[in-house]
């Protein structure tokens, strides 16, 4: 599950693919117009770079019917989606880039023979053995030799116990922080309490399964049933693989099973209130409340003994996957983690496994037709397991301190616009104004990289063994985490590497991090026009710095207390525009009968309008009062609004994109293009008239901050 993601850290993408889009633009008609109809009266040549890719718009679209295909439709008919992805677009061009500069890090990082125990040497030698496929091969299962044989060997309740507790992991990727993968159970975050803002707790999160969401083993929707036909197929071949008797038997009890877990889940909607995620249990809660797993023997072995309490985020799963534990056969349990650690990491078995697990979890559930080369694999890998190692290299190499200087001065300036327009709100009381205005002036910047970085001098990495440093990684960084719980709050800490293409706010840290590999071209270019940086990067500051005013926000003070600060006045008109922009959401369709859900998204769908607005209030500011130029005949409205529909370009597979609306709680790019209908100034920048598709009357359009 990925439920509770944005109360942990609210980005600009859940995932790469979650950037993504279809194709299909929800049944918008493509309306002719001519090409001087969007064009400002006057011109003049400035000779300036403009930040926008002009032979991508398509301007036999009225911006009014479509503003995303306007702004995109000529790179949508030649755009090909790579056959080893699942989408394509800025966000994936920007990933590319920076894994290519990964590469050359890595190639780097190995040669003059690095010293042992080095962070250069660790690099070069986790690369080295996801490479080594010959060794791979010849080593088999025997780097899962210990945990098949802990499962094999359970023979009670209590060895249960201990088994679930000894596989926890602490997820440090906030933007999936609650989504855990199939050897969980149950997921572990550690950051500071909801209302003890002062210390770090371990929060514990629903999981253990092994497709995307709940929705895949309860829909009624055809296509889910089809997952769930060839997710059974999938398990009987790798349980086969592995030499299990009676592999359909097993997968069927494994499905079962998995099913089970799904209909103990709390929903992704619900998951989303802060207000029933704040249940501190002490340990003799967890016997009282979740009966049926032995609490004590869980905790010992998840190195969670001792602790006062903890903080269970979906108490309603909780207790049902307790009652599971005590009531389905152990066999079953057996089975079901046997296959999940197989599943886990198949990647880094034999290629027969890894085969396997591709065809299922890219093929199948997102539509991708081929694997990655093995070396791009190798980089994600090592990426992964010693991401501020690469990072360290990463920001000395590609990103100059004139970047972050001309980041941050963008950052001050959109801070500053929303804090004029606090001060402005005609329905905003004075009670709440003031509490806003402290949660703007105690919000931390992080642009580029964070000041201090991990150590990874106890990680022992091997370059023949790249499971087993992939599990020692896995196993570090839990005990990194584990080691904070009852530290004071480190609120400089960043949740991102610098390499990421993503950006992010920390709700309980009241903070942002803006990572280095997002700020580039077509995001941020310090030559381009500041339209096009406004519309495209700024609006991204915006969106990341608005999370901290919106429906979920608006529930954390300035320390990041589980407080709301608004008066009921002000949260009453809150509310009535929030649910306005989920009914618009709701409206767009994605793919045939299957629309967004404007409650999911609307956290997000909030931080884009408002975002979006304070940009666009940020760059007339950064004008200083002068007109902005007309260039190559488009003003200055026009780039900004251009750029911002062009930073969401992208193309995503039909089954990336119903895994995407089942889990994540970000609207498809597309419509997050159509964001504009809710600013006056687009309708005047492209002459949007009534009876247009995007056109909204002004009373129906979205104001919030």
């Amino acid at each position: 599950m990925q439920p509770a993601r944005w109360i942990l850290a609210a980005a600009i993408c859940g995932t790469l693919a979650a950037c993504g889009h279809t194709s299909d633009q929800g049944g918008h008609a493509a309306a002719k117009r001519s090409a001087s109809a969007a064009a400002p009266a006057a011109a003049a040549t400035v000779a300036a770079p403009i930040g926008i890719d002009l032979t991508g718009i398509d301007k036999s679209v009225r911006p009014g019917d479509d503003f995303f295909a306007y702004a995109n439709g000529n790179w949508l008919k030649t755009a090909r989606i790579p056959a080893d992805r699942s989408n394509t677009g800025n966000f994936l061009t920007l990933f590319e880039k920076a894994q290519q500069r990964i590469a050359e890090l890595i190639g780097n990082a190995g040669k003059g023979n690095p010293a042992a125990g080095s962070n250069a040497r660790k690099i070069a030698d986790d690369y080295a053995a996801f490479m080594d496929e010959a060794a791979i091969e010849k080593q088999g299962l025997a780097p899962l030799q210990p945990e098949l044989t802990a499962i094999a060997h359970i023979a009670s309740r209590a060895d249960l116990a201990r088994v679930l507790g000894s596989r926890l992991r602490a997820d440090v990727d906030p933007i999936n922080a609650t989504h855990f993968h199939t050897d969980h159970l149950f997921g572990l975050f550690v950051t500071q309490g909801l209302e003890d803002t002062s210390h770090n707790i371990a929060y514990l999160l629903q999981g253990g399964l092994g497709m995307p969401s709940r929705e895949y083993y309860l829909s009624d929707d055809p296509a889910m049933k089809g997952f769930r036909d060839k997710y059974r197929v999938y398990v009987a071949a790798l349980l086969k693989q592995a030499g299990t008797p009676d592999p359909d038997a097993a997968a069927k009890t494994v499905l079962d099973l998995e099913t089970r877990i799904a209909r103990a889940q709390t929903s992704l909607i619900d998951s989303q209130d802060v207000h029933k995620a704040n249940n501190l249990w002490s340990p003799a809660d967890f016997a009282r409340k979740a009966p049926g797993l032995d609490w004590n023997a869980y905790f010992k072995a998840a190195g969670l003994a001792g602790q006062k309490q903890i903080d269970v985020w979906q108490p309603h799963a909780v207790t049902g996957l307790s009652k599971l534990v005590a009531h389905e056969p152990l066999s079953a349990w057996k089975m079901l983690l046997r296959f999940h650690t197989l599943d886990r990491d198949a990647n880094l078995l034999p290629k027969a496994y890894a085969d396997l697990a591709f065809d299922f979890h890219g093929r199948t559930l997102q539509g991708v037709p081929q694997q990655r080369a093995r070396s791009k694999q190798a980089i994600a890998e090592v990426d992964g397991d010693l991401g501020d190692a690469v990072g360290q290299l990463y920001v000395r190499q590609y990103f100059p301190a004139s970047s972050r200087a001309e980041v941050e001065q963008m950052v001050h300036n959109i801070i500053a616009a929303f804090g004029q327009r606090i001060d402005t709100l005609s329905w905003m009381t004075p009670a709440t104004r003031e509490k806003a205005r402290a949660k703007l002036t105690t919000l931390r910047v992080g642009v580029g990289y964070p000041d201090s970085w991990r150590d990874y001098g106890s990680l022992q990495i091997r370059a023949d063994d790249a499971l087993g440093n992939h599990l020692r990684a896995e196993q570090f960084e839990t005990r990194h985490q584990l080691a904070k719980l009852g530290q004071p709050v480190d609120r400089a800490e960043w949740w991102m590497t610098p390499q990421t293409v993503n950006a992010v706010n920390l709700p309980l840290q009241n903070a942002l991090n803006f990572p280095a590999a997002i700020l580039e071209a077509p995001f941020f270019d310090p030559k381009a026009d500041p339209a096009a940086n406004y519309g495209a990067i700024g609006a991204i500051i915006g969106h990341e710095i608005s999370h901290s005013f919106d429906n979920t926000g608006a529930e954390f003070d300035d320390q990041g207390k589980l407080e709301n600060w608004w008066t009921p006045a002000d949260a009453a008109h809150f509310k009535a525009a929030t649910e306005q922009l989920a009914k618009q959401f709701d409206q767009y369709q994605a793919l045939p009968g299957l629309h967004v859900n404007g409650e999911q998204t609307l956290g997000e769908n909030i931080a884009d309008v408002s975002g979006l607005t304070v940009a666009y209030a940020a760059y007339h500011q950064s004008l200083d009062g002068k007109p902005a130029p007309v260039i190559d005949g488009l003003s200055g409205d026009q780039r900004f609004f251009l750029a911002f529909g062009q930073a969401w370009r992208s193309k995503i597979r039909d089954a990336a994109l119903r895994q995407r609306l089942a889990t994540d709680v970000h609207a498809p790019a597309n419509f997050r293009a159509e964001t504009v209908r809710n600013l006056d100034a687009w309708y005047d920048a492209f002459d949007v008239k009534p009876g247009e598709q995007l056109y909204l009357a002004p009373d129906q359009r979205v104001k919030i901050w």
